[in-house]
């Protein structure tokens, strides 16, 4: 009976066992079948800021076209969280502007955002925000689970944000120090009291000093990553020196009343509150009535000292903070001199104030000699450069600072600078007492190196110590626009008009190498709406206007309109001709442009020029006559303006017309900058 019994029993188990292995190979063969559904990775556009997604980690795609300067991007490597996600990933070099697939980690907030310039994008400096992403390749971590779709933030969505806020997160040292995954939930639920004694990589509150001073009602932590509007970051001010400096850490009831309200609201995101009193853009994109490119020439000489050149420091910081800088508004670079001239930022390097204020707190004294010489010429040669972030349309401006006086010459290298366009202001600081005037190198060196010696461009401060009084009336001064005298030189001040004898003399290939003469001449101008404006008159017995001073706006534009004047084949009726050009092309000049014509003849005119000439002077218009061939001398004297030896020119052959290009745009150039400098 035994034996019959294990028998049932092993048959029974091996019965089992068969089941078991038939139903594990079923359900492999079951889920071979079964596909797995491909990880959908979420797009958006271009415009999405970080901070208005929820989830801490995710993978997205961007489109197209992210590079455009609208889509606003905050620091470098690690980005605020009120920047554009997908403008940060081309900003980073992660994409191209073609777009693709990025991995976005959140991380803690940060105290100084820097900004850079990559990719074609400008990101923005920002002093503090609550919250911060990195990006890199779409490469997913290894039992990471990224979602689908994403989660916006929204005020008629508050469960959505409660559900994400219990994710679990890694939030990444700045520091380098490892931190422990914690929980959004976790973090709000943080004690005040904790919070300043928790060791995190970045903490969650600044510590509570004994500071007797309580903070105004309104005013909030600088730590803690929020907006102050009477910060003055990067300033080291003592208490009582100059307004503007950090506002002490809140204390008892003040920090109570500036945080309490932090608990109920999610981590890493501006309270809709706070938002509400937020311009929409964070920084200042600069004053646009002071659309200035301004460079600060600073002595570092050995015989300055170091406390006076800490003053200097201090007063450029202040200047910094009262001119509003930014990219729609004034730029600001430094250049230090002592023996050697040297660049400490350009005008691209920082574009706000508190960027400037604090690269100006480091720069350090370079000592020997006071070169200012030296240091103009640098300024002139190599600064107002598009590489160093010269703008084109902004006026340049020169404000050079002294104590005492310099130890080289000027006068010369200050007159190169005028006529490049370059505003020079002097700051005089302690100069030379009666005993002391035979040490100076160049006598009266202030009003031989500015840009007009009317006493706009010059300071003589007394004593170092009253300096700061200086602050406001230079910022005035260098933002007056109207006022800046040497932004005008003898290339983008002028309307030139060309009359062009279109006789039959001419022929149509010499008539073709006049027009080549025209163009060669309109290149060396700069070409604008408000700089220079060409205009053309052809002529024979009648006239025609070729185009006139508003038609175009711009050197290829001009060149290409030049290249299109047709053959017209006539007589030569030079004094009409010149009358025509007064009523037609010149009564359009605008009241401060220098007005030129350029007349070019090769023959004797068939009517009076005297009359017309005389008008022409009359009216203030400085005409240059180019005579070839045939033309006759006596004529183009009486039609140039006096002296007619530098406003008159005559060429043998049409060929030989380019080789007075030069020699006419010099003595264009010479007769403006004789102009009196008072």
């Amino acid at each position: 009976m035994r034996s019959g019994h294990l028998s049932v029993s092993a048959s029974k188990l091996v019965l089992e066992i068969v089941l078991l292995v038939t139903g594990i190979h079923s359900n492999k063969e079951v889920a071979k079948k079964i596909k797995r559904p491909k990880f959908a990775v979420p797009q958006i556009n271009c415009d999405v800021k970080a901070g208005k997604i929820i989830n801490s980690e995710f993978m997205v795609k961007c489109p197209a076209g992210c590079q455009d300067p609208k889509y606003h991007v905050y620091g470098t490597g690690v980005y605020a969280s009120y920047s554009s996600v997908c403008g940060a990933a081309v900003h980073s070099g992660v994409l191209d502007n073609s777009g693709g697939k990025i991995l976005v980690q959140k991380v803690a907030g940060q105290s100084g955002y820097k900004g850079s310039y990559a990719n074609g994008i400008q990101s923005l400096s920002l002093p503090r925000w609550r919250e911060s992403f990195i990006i890199s390749e779409s490469k997913p971590q290894k039992g990471v689970t990224y979602p689908s779709t994403l989660t916006y933030s929204s005020a008629k969505n508050p469960a959505a944000q409660a559900g994400e806020a219990t994710k679990a997160y890694e939030k990444p040292s700045i520091t380098g120090t490892t931190t422990q995954p914690v929980t959004l939930t976790q973090a709000l639920a943080i004690p005040v009291a904790e919070a300043t004694h928790r060791t995190t990589s970045k903490p969650l509150a600044a510590s509570v000093t004994s500071s007797p001073r309580p903070q105004p009602v309104g005013h909030r932590s600088q730590e803690m990553g929020l907006w102050s509007p009477t910060s003055y970051a990067g300033s080291q001010h003592s208490p009582g020196s100059h307004p503007g400096r950090v506002p002490e850490k809140p204390t008892g009831a003040a920090f109570q009343e500036s945080w309490g309200s932090l608990e109920s609201v999610p981590l890493g995101f501006v309270p809709k509150e706070e938002l509400s009193t937020q311009s929409s853009e964070p920084v200042s994109q600069g004053d646009p009535n002071c659309k200035v490119d301004l460079s600060f020439l600073i002595d570092g000489s050995t015989n300055i000292g170091k406390r006076r050149f800490r003053i200097q420091k201090q007063f450029l910081a202040d200047v910094v903070q009262a001119l509003d800088i930014g990219p729609a508004g004034p730029l600001v670079g430094v250049v230090q001199y002592g023996d050697i001239p040297a660049t400490q930022f350009n005008l691209k390097t920082h574009v706000n104030s508190q960027d400037l204020k604090a690269a100006i707190e480091k720069i350090t004294q370079r000592g020997g000699l006071s070169n200012v010489g030296r240091a103009i010429s640098f300024v002139t040669k190599n600064f107002f450069s598009k590489a160093n972030g010269n703008r084109g349309g902004a006026p340049n401006v020169a404000v050079v600072m002294v104590d005492g006086w310099p130890t080289d010459k000027v006068e010369e290298v200050s007159r190169v600078a005028r006529e490049s366009g370059i505003n020079v202001f002097f700051i005089t600081v302690e100069g030379a007492a009666e005993s002391e005037k035979q040490y100076v190198v160049e006598p009266n060196f202030s009003s031989k190196a500015v840009c007009r010696t009317n006493g706009f461009y010059s300071f003589n401060v007394q004593s170092w110590l009253s300096l700061h009084k200086t602050v406001q009336p230079l910022v005035k001064r260098v933002c007056d626009t109207d006022r800046l005298a040497c932004s005008k030189t003898c290339l983008n001040s002028a309307d030139i008009g060309f009359v062009i004898d279109g006789s039959s003399s001419v022929g149509t290939s010499n008539f073709r190498t006049v027009l080549q003469f025209v163009a060669n001449l309109s290149k060396e101008f700069e070409i604008s709406d408000t700089d220079t404006r060409i205009g053309a008159v052809q002529y024979t017995y009648e006239q025609r206007l070729e185009f006139g001073f508003d038609k175009y706006n711009s050197k290829n534009d001009i060149l290409s309109a030049i290249r299109r004047v047709g053959y017209w084949s006539g007589g030569t009726s030079t004094g009409a001709a010149i009358q025509y050009a007064l009523e037609q092309l010149f009564k359009k000049s605008k009241p401060n442009k220098r007005k030129v014509m350029i007349l070019i003849t090769d023959g004797r005119s068939y009517d009076d020029v005297r009359i017309p000439a005389m008008a022409a002077y009359r009216k203030g218009v400085i005409t240059y006559a180019i005579g070839i061939a045939w033309a006759a001398q006596d004529e183009l004297e009486v039609i140039a303006t006096h002296p007619a030896r530098d406003h008159s020119f005559f060429v043998d052959e049409f060929d030989n017309l380019y080789k007075f290009v030069p020699r006419i745009i010099q003595n264009i150039c010479t007769e403006f900058n004789s102009q009196p400098r008072n």
